[in-house]
């Protein structure tokens, strides 16, 4: 069925982990009549996780699209991780939604989900409600995690649906906007007498009065002059303030039972905004601003918020259509690129089910296979009006480990399929460290590595493990030394002959410089360049532990040469006999790469933070406040001591920290842990024989 595109309702489903996303949509699919039983989390079988992993892990990790369809509107609601190892969920599915339904368990309450998903609704300036989840149960405590609600969220928080228990144990729910109670009974309405909450049923009609009368001025002369709103008022009001930000309108009930969900759905119909008023500012290729508005007549512009890698179907790409309409036949550039798309076919898709469809239109979600150069952010328009929507900003991946291929000749491999992946995950990064020469995967946590390695298993049969990344030290000298490289080998024929002193002495930064100083031919300048090739290549490794010797100038003083015998190769070997025999007399040292972090966290958690990052023999530089009001602290750390930070942050400050970290400068070990990584580097075999 096409639907105009203000009968459409793009919705994000967040929270915290376990508060009831996932049972929600189930609930609302099988209420709208899509499905004749309810899956649940636990067996696997709702139609949210479908993944393989999901189903085993009982959690969801990817965001996946589930239409509902009732009462002539379609609600694409975008369900998304609540493990924040998979926050990028979120960040994508924000970027095709106008609203924001964060879930709140009734159970556990407020939690830093929860928070985190108000923030992102804000920060996108996307409209806002809240369900609280798992309202019938015997420990949910409505009015206090109410209370929690308004210290977190402010103001803004309006409860519209409260529960009640009954006499006989069962829970009512009291709708504030017609002031009247229902019960239900296998998931069926039942109207009640209102019960008696006492004052409390008065402060909540005059809270949500007075947020209400704020939207508008004729209802705010209505409000003073005593007199009550009628039920239209107080829907057209909390719409209005729903609209502008104004008002986080808030529902109970309980999806596993169908208590409420009726309500609700009703609610995100006339409270939320409709993909009708959905406006996107992006830039045409000089960079000027272009205003796309959901209009079916206008040129078609698209944006690709989501891309799966499918090792059968090929790549899908998960589309939002903000103008015009698209077909498999539309004529469409990749707007990044500026080169023409060849469309497959359009797709509707429920979880992992997709059926054709002859278009998406204006403001509807759909799909479309086998894109050959899109990803994830890219916008696909006519080419009429070429304009790039902005791109959608990813967590950082600051959790990184060296990638070990588990079966020979498998190398090859592994690379074709991370960048697979990656289209699939943005935040996972992946690159080949030059110093370690390893292959470096870079993710969120321990999770999101660990899910990372099993898709590539199972979706491209590539089998990894994962290993602590090793760390790039350097070597340096701290004194100058002299020593003489004499190179003589007589075999039949031509010898080998080369005979150099050269002066070797430490430099500021991390260069090797060359520089001669030969009076009198002593060693014949055609010989220089091999002399100086000699040097860079022993330089190569240190003498401590093998690690490339950085900071040090070699000059070229004096040696000796013969006619016949001498050649570049006698030159480079004497060279290198003059590195090893002076480097162990200058007073050689082992470099750590120091790295500049930047460490977001609540303002509690900062004493926390600067005696960790003392106790990982960094300094404290400083601390800034940041948005959302955090505090930055500012810190030098060496590299070696960072491999654990990102789950000591996330212990810390329960998932809402976050940091950055980039290499800054080399700085001498200390003494002290000089002979742990010498023993390392013996084990990693940096220190051979043939060096």
């Amino acid at each position: 069925m096409d639907y105009a595109s203000k009968d459409i309702r793009n919705i994000l489903v967040a929270g915290h982990a376990g508060c009831g996303k996932t049972t929600l949509v189930e609930a609302l699919l099988y209420l709208s009549g899509a499905t004749e039983r309810m899956g649940r989390v636990e067996d696997g079988t709702t139609a949210s996780d479908f993944d393989p992993e999901e189903a085993r892990r009982k959690a969801s990790l990817n965001s996946s699209v589930i239409p509902v369809e009732y009462e002539g509107i379609k609600y694409n609601l975008i369900d998304t991780p609540g493990l924040f190892d998979f926050e990028t969920g979120a960040a994508e599915g924000v970027m095709a939604a106008e609203s924001v339904l964060i879930c709140v368990s009734g159970r556990s309450g407020v939690s830093v989900g929860a928070e985190k998903a108000y923030r992102l609704a804000c920060k996108q300036n996307k409209a806002r409600m809240i369900f609280v989840t798992k309202a019938d149960l015997e420990n949910a405590d409505y009015f206090k995690i109410l209370e929690q609600m308004k210290i977190e969220f402010g103001p803004s928080v309006c409860p519209c649906v409260v529960p009640v228990r009954l006499d006989d144990g069962t829970v009512a729910y009291i709708n504030l906007f017609s002031q009247k109670a229902f019960k239900y009974e296998g998931g069926k309405q039942i109207q009640i007498d209102l019960p008696d909450i006492g004052h409390r049923f008065e402060g909540l009609i005059q809270a949500m009065s007075e947020a209400i009368a704020e939207t508008d001025e004729a209802l705010m002369e209505k409000f003073f002059e005593g007199e009550p709103f009628t039920t239209e008022e107080i829907v057209q009001g909390m719409a209005a303030g729903v609209r502008t930000g104004q008002i986080t309108p808030v529902f109970c009930g309980s999806a596993v039972n169908n208590q409420a969900l009726d309500m609700l759905l009703y609610n995100m119909n006339v409270l939320l905004p409709g993909a009708d008023t959905a406006a996107a500012v992006g830039e045409t290729k000089d960079g000027e601003p272009v205003e796309v508005t959901a209009d079916p007549d206008a040129p078609v512009c698209a944006y690709v918020f989501k891309t799966v890698a499918d090792p059968f179907v090929g790549k899908l790409s998960f589309i939002k259509v903000l103008s015009g309409k698209l077909t498999a036949t539309s004529n469409v550039v990749n707007a990044r690129t500026g080169q023409p798309e060849r469309l497959g076919k359009t797709l509707t898709v429920c979880g992992k089910k997709q059926t054709d469809t002859a278009a998406i239109g204006t403001g509807d979600i759909g799909a479309v296979a086998k894109l050959a150069t899109a990803k994830t952010g890219d916008t696909l328009c006519d080419p009429a009006r070429v304009v790039a929507l902005p791109a959608p900003s990813y967590p950082i991946a600051s959790y990184r480990m060296a990638v070990k291929v588990a079966k020979k000749g498998d190398e090859g491999k592994v690379s074709g399929a991370l960048t697979r992946l990656m289209e699939e995950d943005p935040a996972i990064t992946f690159q080949v460290d030059p110093e370690t020469k390893q292959q470096i995967i870079g993710g969120l946590g321990t999770q999101h590595l660990e899910v990372a390695v099993a898709k590539l298993k199972n979706k491209f049969g590539v089998e990894i493990t994962l290993e602590t990344p090793r760390v790039p030290y350097r070597e340096s000298i701290r004194k100058s030394c002299k020593a003489q490289g004499r190179h003589k080998k007589q075999t039949g024929g031509h010898g080998q002959f080369g005979d150099v002193w050269i002066q070797f002495e430490p430099i500021e930064g991390e260069d090797i410089e060359f520089a001669e100083n030969v009076f009198g031919g002593s060693v014949p300048k055609n010989y220089f360049p091999a002399v100086e090739k000699g040097v860079r290549q022993a330089a190569e490794h240190g003498v401590l532990a093998g690690y490339p010797m950085v900071g040090m100038k070699a000059t070229l003083l004096d040696g000796s040469y013969h006619p016949v015998d001498s050649s570049e190769m006698a030159f480079i070997m004497a060279a290198k006999l003059a590195y090893k025999a002076a480097i162990p007399e200058a007073g050689p040292v082992l470099l750590e790469p120091i790295g500049a972090l930047k460490a977001h966290v609540p303002a509690d958690n900062t004493g926390d933070i600067m005696g960790e990052v003392t106790k990982r023999r960094g300094r404290v530089l400083g601390m800034n406040p940041d948005e959302d009001g955090m505090q930055v602290v500012e810190a030098e750390v060496p590299m070696a001591e960072m491999q654990d930070f990102t789950t000591f942050l996330r212990q810390l400050t329960q998932g809402r920290g976050w940091f950055t970290f980039d290499f800054v400068r080399y700085e001498v070990l200390p003494q002290m842990l000089e002979a742990k990584v010498i023993a390392q580097a013996k084990e990693l075999g940096n220190l051979s024989d043939d060096e």
